[in-house]
């Protein structure tokens, strides 16, 4: 009795009549079993490789500066210009610094400077903003275009100019001459950026205020402006970072030591008589700590605003 013979299920007949394995399809249609095949914008090991590589050396490249300044802040003057970490940790800078220098008095110069600064920037800079973003009135264009030409030209060309005006008015060596040049750097900028942020919130709010019988200011302040959050963030950060850390001006305008900023008052260590870089890399450390607090209390409600205004539409 003839038998028929059967060929598994996983088995497929060459041409010769002998089994061959047979290629199972995946998922996508691809041979399984072999290389797999990387979707379209997917990193390959060696990309990944490099790309944290880069990362890296990028955070090296910025971390490294304050860190070795940090590190030169505890180290003797014998020691400024050593590559090894310092082996007699002190804390003699600093308190050369703050007991034998005008630090005090300098960084009470610069505190009032920049709080009054940052408010008014903020105020005039968000007021005008609202008005460019807004309204229509004569001469909108001309002042947009004012505002922008200001920001072309550099610092240091405005110096002599702006030095005359301050002599002419006797603003010479008074705190009101410095804040009302950091004004003319801070303002114009900060206008258009928040102009920019303006324009992303519905104009029925205004209309609804409107209604509801406020002024125009009214409803700036009362439902515009609280919208405005991360505008006025960073606005008041890039205000603060103005008058913290500039020196042009600040050593330009204001002379004696009483009368310095924590800016100007840096340069009183290093200069063609004395070379006291230890004692200046403390007073830097010192400078750069309200600097980051006020970075990270900015940063925190920058995106705290971005939160809360993401359903403002």
């Amino acid at each position: 009795m003839a038998t028929q013979s059967t060929v598994p299920a996983d088995r497929t007949t060459g041409p010769a009549g002998s089994a061959a394995p047979a290629v199972a399809a995946g998922p996508a249609g691809g041979v399984s079993g072999g290389k797999r095949q990387r979707r379209r914008g997917e990193r390959g090991p060696l990309a990944s490789f490099g790309l944290h590589l880069g990362l890296l050396a990028g955070a090296f490249v910025a971390l490294f500066p304050p860190f070795w300044l940090l590190v030169t802040s505890f180290k003797p003057r014998s020691e400024s210009f050593s590559l090894s970490l310092t082996a007699d940790f002190s804390f003699d800078n600093y308190q050369y610094v703050i007991n034998e220098t005008a630090f005090l008095t300098w960084f009470g110069n610069s505190l009032l400077i920049v709080v009054v600064t940052t408010f008014l920037a903020v105020f005039i800079s968000s007021t005008t903003g609202y008005a460019l973003s807004r309204f229509r009135f004569p001469g909108m264009r001309s002042l947009m275009w004012t505002l922008l030409i200001t920001q072309m030209f550099p610092m240091a060309v405005l110096i002599v100019p702006l030095y005359n005006l301050m002599s002419r008015y006797g603003l010479l060596n008074q705190p009101v001459g410095l804040i009302v040049t950091y004004l003319t750097i801070a303002v114009p900028f900060c206008a258009w950026m928040m102009k920019g942020f303006f324009d992303t919130i519905p104009v029925s709010i205004d209309e609804s205020g409107r209604v509801d019988g406020l002024s125009p200011f009214g409803t700036y302040w009362r439902l515009v402006l609280p919208l405005a959050k991360p505008g006025i963030a960073v606005t008041a950060f890039y205000s603060f970072v103005t008058a913290w850390a500039e020196v042009a001006y600040a050593t330009a305008f204001l002379t004696g030591e009483q009368n310095l900023t924590l800016a100007g008052g840096l340069q009183t260590f290093v200069n063609q008589h004395t070379q006291d870089w230890h004692h200046m890399t403390a007073a830097a450390v010192l400078i750069a700590v309200p600097a980051a607090l006020v970075f990270g209390y900015a940063q925190r409600h920058l995106q705290a605003g971005l939160t809360a205004g993401a359903t403002k539409s």
